[in-house]
This record gives structure tokens, sequence and C-alpha cells, in this order.
């Protein structure tokens, strides 16, 4: 029942914003009627349609390869409609303040609201010209007067004979209606600007995004101090990677980027912390088998993220093994100098596979210092609890999409980089990949090399 009281709040919100976006972009800038607007009302209904398509065609067991063509459409969407319709938001404080800088620019005393000044019209260059009465000649040949002039009637004829009009005055030249026709409002003018330069900040700003994630992540290094982390382990590297999210938009391709970046680095142990996938091996098993390719001094490990129960997490950890990383689920191995635990995702006590800390670390020497992999950073104080050096997680994905880290923080204690919680440090990636929207924005993909230093050395 609550969730579908939530799917309802969700389309209706949509729906409204949607409305919102067509209001402006459409019904205020072009007319009835007119191909621009039949398009954009086209477009209005069939974009959403491809969102909602490319949200639940996975879950609905849609063949592959649709997944793959509404994907592309249906996230790029859902981008570009959170940063058109933020774009709009400032456009609504720039709009009457632009009506207003028009207004006095005409010197007319006008509302912005309005538009146009009391008996006023605006030209297309944004110039006025005042109303014009037509004028109908009298019967007596001169011009209405009084009443006739408001009326526009005129008077009963009168039985004097009409003067001749004198030869040397110059007949005034006629003033019709249809030569003061308006051209397009200032308001039509101010709409369509401010509808332009939204398109183009929003457009923008999904594409810069789009293109920073089909680049690929950059690489950043950190160093760790770990009190109990032996002279012999200073300086080991690990090759923290998380949420590179295989699925129909990041293929084969994404993945082969990653390792060869991660190889790069020359690494001591690769950790992928959860988020491997979005789809079935059957879907994406070759797209994963670059993995295999990953070369590190003592080896590659993995553990689960909530994604791989979406997706058949046992399927996943096998297929992962067969590509030659070390899968921990709820355990724990022995590195030289420190201890590698791994604890699944908090997705799997649904299928009674959830995190068990116990099992990975309650039986370990407290003297040896211990590196934690766990999807979630929410787990921290599990980690604390059982005397954890470092915990490496993923998960939030900076944000993402800007201003979607301020929601992020709302979930998780810490959203991106290293902070400190009681003895134990926790470390979050930003991830290598996307989930929804292939798009970042203030929050770039990344795969960090965390150098443990010893304090001992």
């Amino acid at each position: 029942m609550l969730f579908a009281l939530v799917g309802v709040v969700v389309l209706a919100l949509l729906g409204a914003v949607h409305r919102y976006l067509w209001r402006r972009f459409v019904g205020d800038t072009t007319a009835p009627g007119s191909p621009l607007r039949r398009a954009g009302t086209v477009a209005a209904f069939v974009l959403p349609l491809l969102s909602v398509g490319a949200m639940t065609s996975g879950r609905a067991g849609a063949p592959f390869w649709l997944q793959q063509v509404l994907a592309w459409p249906g996230f790029l969407w859902l981008a570009c409609l959170l940063y058109l319709t933020l774009a709009l938001l400032v456009g609504e404080v720039v709009r009457p303040l632009l009506l207003r800088v028009l207004a006095r620019r005409d010197g007319t005393p006008g509302t912005a609201e309005s538009g146009t000044a009391p008996d006023v019209l605006a030209d297309v260059r944004g110039e006025t010209r005042p109303r014009t009465e037509e004028l109908v000649p009298s019967r007596s040949g001169g011009v209405p007067t009084g009443s006739e002039a408001v009326t526009g009637t005129a008077p009963e004829p009168v039985t004097e004979p009409e003067a001749e009009p004198a030869s040397d005055v110059p007949a005034a030249p006629a003033t019709t209606a249809s030569t003061l026709a308006p051209g397009p409002s200032r308001r039509l003018f101010v709409s369509r600007v401010v509808g332009g330069a939204a398109a183009a900040a929003g457009l923008a700003t999904v594409g810069y995004g789009t293109y920073g994630v089909l680049r690929g992540p950059s690489v950043r290094r950190i160093t760790v101090p770990l009190a109990r982390l032996p002279r012999a382990a200073h300086g080991f590297r690990i090759a923290v990677v998380s949420d590179i999210h295989i699925g129909p938009i990041l293929g084969r391709a994404h993945t082969r980027r990653i390792v060869d970046t991660i190889n790069a680095t020359s690494p001591d142990l690769v950790a992928v912390v959860g988020d491997l996938v979005d789809g079935s091996v059957a879907d994406l098993g070759s797209a994963a088998e670059p993995l295999a390719a990953l070369r590190a001094r003592h080896g590659s490990f993995f553990v689960t993220g909530n994604h791989e129960y979406f997706s058949g997490a046992e399927q996943w950890v096998d297929h992962v093994r067969e590509l030659g990383l070390i899968p921990l689920e709820n355990a724990r191995v022995e590195i030289g100098g420190f201890d590698l635990a791994g604890v699944n995702d908090i997705a799997g006590e649904t299928e009674g596979q959830g995190p068990d800390f116990a099992r990975a670390l309650g039986d370990r020497d407290r003297g040896r210092a211990a590196v934690l992999l766990a999807h979630q950073p929410v787990v921290i104080h599990d980690a604390v609890e059982h005397g954890v050096d470092l915990q490496l997680s993923g998960h939030t994905h900076g944000g993402q999409l800007w201003p979607g880290n301020f929601l992020a923080e709302l979930a998780n204690p810490t959203v991106d980089g290293l902070e400190r919680y009681g003895d134990t440090q926790l470390f979050v990636s930003r991830g290598a990949g996307a989930w929804g929207p292939p798009v970042r924005v203030g929050a770039p993909s990344d795969i960090t090399v965390v150098e443990l230093a010893s304090r001992q050395a």
C-alpha cells in the first residue's frame, strides 16, 4: 500500500513538472496550432513515457535489446528534466526584472506583470506607439468633437448646405487600425529569451555531465595512516573502485576503460566494493569479462552492493569468481601485515544474506590492523564496534547529480572522501560509473588509490 502511494505521488510530481516545462518552453513561446507547439506537446507526452519505460523495463523482464533502446533517451531525459527545471526556476527570478528593464527603457509606466502600459502597444523592437482611435468624418465634413469623438458616431444630419473645404488646406492622411497592428508583445519576447537561455544552460550541463561519464573515471590518491599497521606494510596500495554499474548503457567498453585505468596504477590489491552491475549474468556476463584482466600483486576482491541483489547476487558472485576476483561474503583473509574483511550489502537481508560482522571479524586478532570492504557507508557504526581501522565504501556516487549530494547527506554519514569515526576511518568513493542517467554533475567519477601508512615507519 505504501509503495503504491509513493508511486502515485512520484507520478503526480512528474506530471506537474512536465506541465510546468511545457508551459514555459512551449505554451508561452509558440502560437496555438503552430507546428512548434504541436511538436512540443507531443514531446511532453512521449519523453516521460520513455523515462518510465527505462526505469521499469529491467524489473519487468523486458528483452535486453528493448532495455537498451529505452535506456538512452529515457534516462537522459530525467537528467534534462532536472536541469531544465532548475534553469527555469532561476528564470522565474530574472523574468520580472527583465520586463521592468524593458518597460523603463521604453519610458512606459506599465507593470512588469502586464507587459504593456495603459493605452500603449509594444512592437517587436520594444518601441511604443500611442493608441489611436480610427476617426470617422462627420457629415459636416469636419472632425467629430465632444461625444462624437468618444462614441465614434456621426451627428444627425443638418439642413444647412455643406461648406466646401478650403482649397489651400491639405487633406490629413487617413489613419486606420491596420497601420497600428502590434508585433510580438514584450511578454512573448521575454518568454523566448528566458526559455532559450534556460534550455541552453540545462542541455549544456547534461551534455558536459554525459561526456564526463563516457570519458571514464579519473584517478585520485590519498594516504591513510593506520596505528596498527606494521612497518613492513607501509606504502601498501589498494585501488578502490565502486559503483561501476555495467548495464544497458554502460557496457563492455566502459568495463575495459576502468580495468585499464586500474592496471595503470600498479596497485598491490584491487577492491571492488559493490554495485558492479544493473542486470542479469545472462544479459551482462560478457560485458563484465574485461575484469579478468585486472592485475594486482595480492589479487582482486569483491563485495556485493544493493544492485547485485536486484540482479541475481548469487549468480554474479559465481561469475566474478570465474573471472578471477575473490568474493568476500562475510569473510576475512590475511594480507601481509593486516586483515582484509568484507561483508554483504544490507539489501541481502531480504534474502537472508545480509552483513554478518561477527562472522567476518568476530574471532580475529585485535592486535592486527583491519581493513573492511562494505558497500554502504551506513554500516560504519558496526565497523567501529568491531575495531576496524579503515572501512572502504561506495554507494553514494558523491551525489552524482547536483544538488543530489544534499539528499545523499541525509541518508549517509559520509558522502565522499575520508572521515574519522572514533578509532575507525571511513573512505567513500564517488564511484566509477553512473546509475540511471549516464550523467554526473558536481561529482566526477573516480578510482582511488588508497596508500596505507604505518605510524611505526
